[in-house]
């Protein structure tokens, strides 16, 4: 519980989720640095995950009111995806409840350098446009597909979903950045809410440091997709990966070594 901890290690786990937050909100990606900080404080990757989801969904839930709120995201237009990404992300969550304990430990510290070494390498999007797909027989097959998948995968790992989701909105639907933020975070939340309502039913949160790292998550979302609709992602990519690369490393190495 939280009030075992050292001061010390809030306060380090609060800057970790105001970072983590606004990253989030500006390029995707901030539980590839609050899931580390959770693991690295000696939480079990079940409640670790638990606990990040709960966090999560502050963040996510700010992030994608946000991007209403500026027009950068309609409802009716990707509902399909919403219906996809929450089956997906229940059946994620349930089969994180039957993997070995020992598995997830030894994994994700994997999982997250992999998605860093990606983000390094992805070349940045030229995509300049800023409509929506048009809505042909396609459209309906492509958002379950990516709903179902991504919501899955939110469901049993979660760090670097967001990013993932602007990637392949880019990609598949020719958006441009910020209306493929604006998709990224409602289905972030979409898939937030719904693994954490299941950990929950599971009894895999910590509410303590959650609900801690939540408002600071919250906080960081909220001055991170403004200044992403300002300013765009840029100027955070160096910083998101390098730390990113370091907690991975470091994770790997206590995990395997």
């Amino acid at each position: 519980m939280l009030e075992i901890l050292e001061p010390s290690t809030i306060a380090i786990l609060a800057m970790v989720a105001f970072a983590a937050g606004f990253i989030d909100a500006v390029a995707g990606g901030g539980g590839m640095l609050t899931v580390p900080a959770l693991l690295s404080i000696g939480l079990p990757p079940h409640i670790a995950l638990g606990t990040n989801k709960l966090a999560a969904t502050f963040a996510s839930s700010t992030a994608a009111v946000t991007y209403y709120r500026k027009k950068l995201f309609s409802p009716s237009f990707w509902r399909h995806a919403f219906f996809a990404t929450l089956i997906g992300a229940v059946l994620g969550t349930l089969l994180v409840d039957v993997i070995s304990t020992v598995w997830l430990e030894k994994g994700l510290p994997l999982i997250i350098l992999i998605i860093a070494i990606y983000t390094i390498c992805r070349p940045p999007s030229k995509v300049e446009n800023h409509r929506l797909p048009k809505d042909d027989p396609k459209l309906n097959t492509k958002q379950w597909g990516q709903g179902l998948s991504l919501g899955f995968y939110d469901g049993v790992v979660g760090p670097g979903t967001g990013a993932f989701w602007v990637v392949s909105s880019m990609s598949m639907y020719k958006m441009n950045m910020l209306l493929s933020s604006g998709l990224a975070k409602a289905m972030n939340f979409t898939s937030n809410i719904t693994s954490l309502v299941t950990f929950i039913i599971l009894g895999h949160v910590n509410w303590a440091i959650g609900l801690t790292m939540g408002v600071c998550l919250m906080a960081g979302a909220y001055i991170g997709a403004h200044s992403a609709i300002r300013f765009g992602s840029a100027f955070i990519r160096p910083v998101f990966i390098t730390v990113v690369v370091i907690l991975s490393v470091k994770l790997a190495i206590d995990a395997w070594f």
